[in-house]
């Protein structure tokens, strides 16, 4: 069949190999293959391209053409070169406007611990935390007195109310006025999770003054670095704190 010559006809085909370099030119090294040729050959026409398009582009060149860089740089045995900008502002400047960003960032703080105290005597920071931090003492004269001591009667108000810290009326109170605000359990879920985010709100004010505060502490560093002082430096700067240094003494007339 036709599928059996051609496997007879192939296993007659030999392989084709290049022969390496010939013993008497072994000190030339080894004999370039043809892959390595068209890496070679690949690689230099490329430059030449390279070439190419570089000595289309100087052709086109507009010599009239205006560059900023010729202003700005020149040239320095052969090398373009940047030239040094002046100064244009003086210590006495930065030192202004270093003065300038620590009242505007002072001026946002007040402007955020108005905010935080108006929140604070808004939400009375009840329930802040659950466990409570003061305790309560009472005292009674006898043994008999403590294992029948009640609470709730102790302090004049129903059981249901004796675990609150706050808005914790007596039994008068509840029997001669009626109970202002919401009293239907949906309200008071709605009610304490607004509250919940009140309290969320506030947190995200008094660290936003506090980082406010450590912002401006590491400008006031920086503005004082800038006085001709021997300094040395105790404390590394960090995300919370600015860095601290040790200025020397220097009496003023």
């Amino acid at each position: 069949t036709m599928s059996s010559f051609r496997k007879a006809l192939k296993s007659k085909q030999r392989d084709h190999k290049e022969r390496s370099q010939l013993g008497f030119r072994k000190q030339l090294g080894l004999l370039e293959k043809k892959k390595d040729y068209k890496l070679r050959a690949d690689d230099y026409h490329r430059k030449q391209k390279t070439l190419m398009a570089l000595r289309k582009k100087a052709m086109d060149k507009n010599p009239d053409e205006f560059h900023f860089k010729m202003i700005h740089n020149h040239l320095k045995d052969g090398v373009h070169m940047l030239k040094p900008k002046e100064e244009t502002m003086t210590e006495e400047q930065k030192k202004v406007m270093r003065t300038q960003d620590i009242r505007y960032v002072e001026m946002k703080r007040v402007s955020e611990m108005k905010k935080i105290e108006r929140m604070k005597s808004e939400l009375h920071l009840l329930d802040v935390d659950e466990e409570k931090k003061n305790k309560q003492f009472f005292y009674v004269d006898s043994k008999k007195e403590v294992e029948d001591f009640d609470l709730a009667v102790h302090l004049n108000t129903v059981p249901e109310l004796v675990g609150r810290a706050y808005n914790r009326p007596t039994i008068e109170t509840l029997e001669k006025k009626s109970i202002v605000g919401a009293v239907q359990p949906q309200s008071i879920k709605k009610l304490a999770k607004q509250r919940e985010l009140q309290y969320l709100r506030l947190s995200q004010r008094i660290d936003r003054e506090n980082k406010m505060f450590v912002i401006s502490q590491k400008i006031q560093t920086r503005k004082d670095l800038q006085d001709k002082v021997k300094k040395v430096k105790v404390c590394e700067e960090t995300g919370s704190a600015p860095a601290v240094y040790r200025f020397e003494a220097k009496r003023k007339r």
